[in-house]
C-alpha cells in the first residue's frame, strides 16, 4: 500500500454522510493519499469506512483509529476483509485500545492491561474465521502507539504505527524502535493563521479535549513537557502540537516528520466553526503532492 507523504485526518462525525463523500472526494481530488477519521461517541467506522470507499475511487480510507473494544476481534477481522475486497484494498485498518473513560463508563468494559488485551487482540484476528471471498487486495494494518511498549508491538504484530498528538522528535523515537521496515503514519495539526494569539486560542480549543487524558498526558511528559505546560496550555506546549503561521512554517513542520523518520504525515486542518480550512489543505497539497 502506497499511501503517498501526505494525507488528511479530519473529524467526518462533524459532517452530514453527504457532506463526508464530498470532503473525501475534495480530499482526492486535490491528491492526498489518505483520508483519516477517529471512531469515538458518533458512527460506527467500520459503516462509514464502507460509505467514504464507495463514495471514492483511489482515495485510501483509513481509521485514525478503530476502537478494539467497540467490536471483538471476529468481527474486526471480517469488516477488514469485507472492506478490502469492497474497495481492492484501499482500506488501512487503524486500531486503538482508546482512553478509559471512553471503554469504561462508555462502553461498560474493563480498561486494565490495554497493551496485553491488544496483543490477544491481534492474536485473536489471525486465528479468526473467514468464509466469504477473500479480498484481491489487502489493505494495511497499524497501530495508535504512543509509548514504546504498544510501538514495540506494532513492529512486531502490524504494518506499523499511527502516533497522534506528538512531536518531531518522538517520531525519531518511533522510527528507532519500529525499525527501518515498518510503516510510521505520523499525525499532525495544522493552522493557516499567522496572528499568534489567535492560532494558539485554535491550538487551545482542539487540544482541549485531550488534555485530561493520560494516555496523552504521559506521552507528553515522555516529549519534556512538565504538568506546568500541560495544564497551563503553554505557548511551547501550544506550538509544538500546532504547526501554524505562514505556508513555508506548516511544511516545514510537515518535513521536520518526513526527516525524523515518518512515512507519511496526515494533516489535521484547523479552522472556525469546525469545518475544514481548505487554504492549508490546497497550499500543503501544492508543497508535497
Amino acid at each position: 500500500m502506497n499511501i503517498g507523504k501526505l494525507g488528511v485526518w479530519y473529524f467526518t462525525d462533524v459532517l452530514s454522510a453527504t457532506g463526508a463523500a464530498e470532503f473525501a472526494r475534495t480530499v482526492e481530488g486535490l491528491g492526498y493519499g489518505a483520508l483519516w477519521y477517529p471512531e469515538a461517541t458518533g458512527r460506527n467506522s467500520m459503516a462509514h469506512g464502507s460509505w467514504l470507499l464507495s463514495q471514492t475511487t483511489k482515495l485510501v480510507v483509513a481509521t485514525g483509529i478503530a476502537n478494539i473494544y467497540a467490536r471483538d476481534a471476529q468481527a474486526m477481522h471480517a469488516a477488514r476483509q469485507a472492506l478490502d475486497e469492497q474497495s481492492n484494498g484501499r482500506f488501512l485498518l487503524g486500531l486503538g485500545v482508546s482512553h478509559a473513560p471512553l471503554v469504561e463508563s462508555l462502553r461498560g468494559h474493563n480498561y486494565t492491561k490495554p497493551l496485553t488485551f491488544m496483543r490477544e487482540y491481534l492474536e485473536k484476528m489471525e486465528q479468526a474465521t473467514y468464509q466469504a471471498p477473500a479480498p484481491a487486495q489487502r489493505g494495511e494494518l497499524v497501530l495508535a502507539a504512543l509509548g514504546p511498549k504498544m510501538l514495540e508491538l506494532s513492529g512486531q504484530k502490524t504494518d506499523g504505527a499511527h502516533p497522534y498528538n506528538v512531536t518531531p522528535e518522538h517520531t525519531a523515537r518511533a522510527r528507532k524502535i519500529l525499525g527501518p521496515d515498518k510503516k510510521l503514519y505520523v499525525e499532525q495539526k495544522v493552522c493557516l493563521e499567522t496572528d499568534s494569539e489567535r492560532a494558539r486560542a485554535v491550538a487551545r480549543s482542539i487540544l482541549s479535549m485531550y488534555l485530561p487524558l493520560p494516555n496523552y498526558r504521559n506521552a507528553w511528559f515522555g516529549m519534556g513537557f512538565t504538568e506546568a505546560d500541560v495544564d497551563g496550555t503553554s505557548d511551547r506546549f501550544l506550538d509544538a502540537m500546532v504547526a501554524w503561521g505562514e505556508e513555508s512554517a506548516i511544511a516545514d513542520k510537515i518535513q521536520a516528520h518526513l526527516e525524523a523518520g515518518a512515512d507519511h504525515v496526515c494533516i489535521q486542518p484547523l479552522g472556525a466553526e469546525n469545518r475544514p480550512e481548505m487554504k492549508v489543505l490546497e497550499a500543503m497539497a501544492k508543497r508535497f503532492n
